[in-house]
């Protein structure tokens, strides 16, 4: 397990074969129960026949009824297997255009994207050979959400009978595809998840690929990060006060870990304030309800959820922003953004209306300024200013606070540089925006 716990999601078109991947990982690194082989076989849903020893290996992911009975995913499915050299938690993400907000879900906590490709799906007439939207889509929604590890797995191999012509043509379309993206360089794998080609281990019927299966490269990737220590970044989520029997009241302030680290002793500045203190006390939270049972801790690494105390009575509030008092890599005070969004609302983008920006801990209402540009995923060019977003559009908009908000670039942090758009009156999420330029 040396090599540590990786989460990728797989992302594509509706009927790529998402699910059946995943079933057929799940199935081949036998990390599926016997009890849950055997509902699969029963399900009245199955979209193998009865007489074929195959099982319907996309039931294992699929859950809900309503996936089921449609032979679609619809929502994020989380499974967890193992091998002998790494664990690997995996998001089977839906490929309906429709529930594009759950993919950006799903990939937003990933390590790795797994993009499918119908080979049957592209257009082999054209040169070089055309991919479905869906997937340039995805791939454009992978780049923006910045993860460094992508591969994609060209899918139903066996219905073009492993054919090395048709697989080369769309390994041309994909490269093209991540060099219009500017995707990291990604890797190729020709596979045929219902049969078990190249998922797990390589597969003689394809002896003109010479890379490694899927399984193999997931498990040969090296996912760790640069040695340079992010800065600290904690936002205030609650500020806790515990009265005590004795001399003085327990006042404790709570929050996760988002990058760097938390160290009793450290000098810290809180945001937007500016005033400095020292951290006098550490504790993990781990679910304790009362404050004063937490364990003590010296440090808190990035992901862990805290409470901690001061050595000085200041006023600190849900919303601030802990940072190190040294930092050289302060966050922007900024009310002005320029950022990538991807519009998830039925109820197109209107640049009359109040939305609130919620950033970390912290809601501020904004505007949409203007839409700068719409990304077009059949050409993959960025068309000319707009004033309207349709649903799962994806473009690069300014946007106006009414009140600053402490900021990272996202490529920089992505904790403190990413934000959800809320609509006011109905509450719904309706934008998942990454910034890509401050200004106050």
């Amino acid at each position: 397990m040396s090599a540590g716990v990786i989460r990728f999601m797989t992302a594509g078109s509706v009927d790529d074969g998402k699910s059946t991947l995943i079933g057929r990982l799940l199935y081949d690194t036998k990390a599926v129960l016997s009890d849950q082989l055997a509902a699969v076989s029963r399900s009245k849903h199955a979209r193998v026949k009865a007489q074929d020893a195959a099982i319907d290996l996309a039931l294992l992911t699929d859950g809900l009824e309503a996936e089921r009975e449609q032979g679609i995913t619809i929502d994020i499915a989380y499974r967890y297997f193992v091998t002998a050299k790494r664990k690997f938690i995996v998001a089977d993400a839906p490929g309906h255009e429709q529930y594009t907000r759950n993919l950006v879900t799903g990939a937003s906590q990933s390590d790795v994207a797994v993009i499918l490709v119908d080979a049957t799906g592209v257009d082999l007439t054209a040169t070089p050979p055309i991919l479905l939207a869906q997937t340039n889509r995805h791939a454009a929604i992978v780049r923006l959400l910045g993860l460094r590890h992508v591969v994609f797995a060209v899918n139903k191999m066996d219905l073009l009978d492993f054919d090395q012509t048709a697989f080369s043509a769309i390994s041309a379309a994909l490269i093209q595809l991540s060099q219009k993206l500017n995707l990291p360089e990604p890797s190729i794998v020709p596979l045929s998840a219902l049969q078990g080609d190249n998922v797990v281990t390589r597969s003689n019927k394809m002896p003109w690929y010479q890379g490694p299966s899927l399984l193999q490269w997931l498990e040969s990737l090296d996912t760790s990060v640069t040695p340079s220590m992010p800065a600290l970044r904690l936002p205030i989520q609650y500020v806790a006060r515990q009265d005590g029997s004795a001399a003085e009241d327990f006042r404790g302030y709570l929050g996760r870990v988002e990058s760097g680290e938390l160290r009793v002793g450290q000098k810290i500045t809180v945001l937007p304030s500016g005033v400095s203190s020292t951290i006098s006390e550490i504790h993990l939270s781990n679910g304790v309800k009362h404050l004063q049972s937490m364990p003590a801790e010296t440090v808190a690494v990035a992901g862990s959820p805290v409470m901690f105390r001061l050595t000085d009575d200041i006023d600190v509030s849900r919303g601030d922003l802990i940072v190190s008092a040294c930092s050289e890599t302060a966050p922007v005070l900024a009310k002005r953004l320029c950022a990538d969004i991807c519009w998830l609302d039925a109820e197109p983008l209107s640049l009359s209306r109040k939305y609130v920006l919620q950033h970390t801990t912290r809601s501020v209402f904004a505007k949409v300024r203007a839409v700068n540009q719409v990304l077009d995923v059949r050409t993959l060019s960025s068309g000319q200013s707009s004033q309207t977003l349709q649903m799962n559009d994806i473009g690069q908009v300014d946007l106006d606070l009414q009140k600053p908000v402490m900021a990272d670039l996202f490529d920089q942090l992505t904790a403190t540089g990413a934000f959800v758009l809320i609509d006011e009156a109905t509450q719904h999420t309706v934008a998942a925006g990454m910034i890509r330029k401050l200004s106050q």
